[in-house]
């Protein structure tokens, strides 16, 4: 049985829900400037400037949701289903507009205290990311993102003004999203845009340890504010499966699992592991790492270790393996043995107590399992008739009116119910020490890898299509009563 204070919630991210980016002195953040379309890729690997794109371009970021707007009626949606906690991020352009200012924006900490005063007034734990693919535009265009060490002291002013500010109100952070992510999606990740010449490998780990030293730093400067503040990392996480029992398969399952664990083995013991080292004396890789660097990593280790899982991963070391399917941005070999989403992500509950096994049997810390869901494509019913409603009609404004709309959605509720079985199992059979579990995008929202809003994670459905019509309107979908009751039962309303 899970613990009774196991903090069940939802997660989202301020690029993707918020909105409001021109409102109460909000300056510009990566997010604005990521665009929707065949354009997305290309910019938030920094193979494309954003300043290249073209005129008539559409930023779904910009208004999201319009959380900014809606977050007490979307805050008590949450608490109606009986959340525990409710993890979200900050927008740092919120907090100091251009990055670097000499103090933060009134303005933006009292947004940011108006949500989670509404939030524990409805009994709901606050977990923040504070740095969720996200950094104030001026930073990028001033230092070049995460390739300037000088990010590092512009991060820890950032982290010491809501750090301060929510010091009594606050217990659990997590310094980066998918820290992983930089490899893979280096502008969304560090806001880098490689020039012509550099060498791509060389920046992306060089920023990837500026990262690793501010989340050290800012752990450090945490428990000097508040010893109590739990401080975690995270991961997008997903074992790799060897295609075969092939040795060169096997081991090549064990490479790849490295590139991601890489970050966390930094994080959480606290040193650079020696086949990263290997790795970078193979490369050609000669990092600006100072003894200060090294102090600060051993000494500030995380708290607890948090991770997105949404699918497993397949890999071999033949090189005419190549029948792929798509991934949380990792792409991989179809496994012949799982079924897969619309968008291709292979569906693996199993999966997630391997990872859960794996990681803390590596690291020995509480975890946390901060993203997991289903993205698929929702059809909105009229509960009463069972009809299909088509968005923008006026049999469907009707309806929305009346509170008539829903979403029969049990292929999610499905997908959940399998993945909280095997983390049960992981808790009750395997003994990981678990502190929650917040499904991905509990209320509709953009979808960070292809900005659409068809690809819907939520409890709740919220009005609005890929070119962003609709009236925002929210209602719940059939899996919000079921969550509902698994919280409620404490996760034991599953095992049926």
């Amino acid at each position: 049985m899970l613990q009774k204070d196991f903090l069940w919630g939802g997660a989202t991210a301020a690029n993707q829900c918020e909105g409001g980016y021109n409102k109460r002195g909000r300056g510009l953040a990566l997010v604005d400037v990521v665009p929707a379309g065949k354009n997305r890729f290309p910019v938030a690997m920094g193979k494309l400037s954003y300043k290249d794109l073209p005129a008539d371009s559409f930023y779904p970021g910009r208004e999201a949701i319009e959380m900014y707007d809606h977050y007490l009626e979307d805050i008590r949606l949450f608490a109606k289903m009986g959340f525990k906690c409710y993890r979200f991020s900050m927008s740092w352009s919120r907090i100091f507009p251009n990055g670097d200012e000499s103090t933060p924006c009134e303005e933006g900490l009292k947004f940011y205290d108006e949500i989670i005063d509404e939030m524990l007034k409805n009994g709901i734990e606050p977990v923040v990311t504070i740095c969720h693919f996200d950094a104030p535009l001026g930073l990028i265009e001033k230092f070049g993102g995460w390739k300037s060490r000088q990010m590092i002291d512009r991060y820890l002013a950032y982290c010491e003004a809501i750090f301060t500010r929510f010091k009594n109100k606050v217990k659990y952070w997590i310094t980066f999203n998918e820290i992983n992510m930089i490899l893979h999606l280096p502008f969304m990740g560090a806001g880098i845009c490689f020039k012509e010449g550099e060498n791509e490998t060389l920046l992306k780990y060089q920023a990837a340890h500026y990262e690793l030293v501010a989340s050290a730093a800012a752990t450090k400067l945490a428990h000097s504010i508040n010893p109590d503040f739990m401080i975690g990392c995270m991961l997008a996480a997903g074992n790799y499966y060897p295609y075969s029992c092939d040795p060169d398969d096997v081991m090549d399952s064990i490479l790849k699992d490295r590139e991601n664990y890489f970050f966390i083995d930094v994080q959480s013991r606290g040193y650079y592991p020696s086949y990263a080292l290997k790795f970078f004396e193979r490369e050609g890789i000669n990092l600006d790492m100072t003894v200060e660097d090294d102090k600060l990593l051993r000494e500030n280790t995380v708290d607890y270790i948090s991770f997105s899982y949404y699918s497993s991963r397949l890999t071999s070391a033949n090189p005419e393996m190549q029948d792929k399917t798509a991934g949380n941005v990792f792409a991989t070999l179809k496994n012949p043995h799982l079924k897969a989403s619309e968008w291709g992500w292979q569906i693996d509950p199993v999966g997630l107590r391997i990872t859960l096994n794996s990681i803390y049997d590596r690291y020995q810390k509480p975890m946390f399992i901060v993203e997991n869901g289903l993205g698929a494509k929702d059809t909105v019913i009229n509960k009463e008739t069972g009809k299909e409603l088509t968005p923008g009609t006026d049999e469907y404004k009707e309806a929305l009116k009346a509170g008539l709309a829903t979403v029969n959605d049990d292929y999610r509720i499905a997908y959940l119910k399998a993945h909280i079985q095997e983390l049960m199992k992981a808790v009750e059979i395997d003994g990981v020490e678990l502190l929650g579990y917040t499904p991905w995008g509990c209320i509709d929202l953009v979808s960070a890898s292809t900005g659409e809003m068809s690809k819907r994670y939520g409890f709740i459905y919220v009005d609005k299509d890929d070119e962003g019509n609709g009236e925002l309107a929210r209602f719940p979908k059939k899996s919000f009563d079921w969550y509902k009751e698994v919280i409620a039962s404490n996760g034991e309303c599953t095992r049926e």
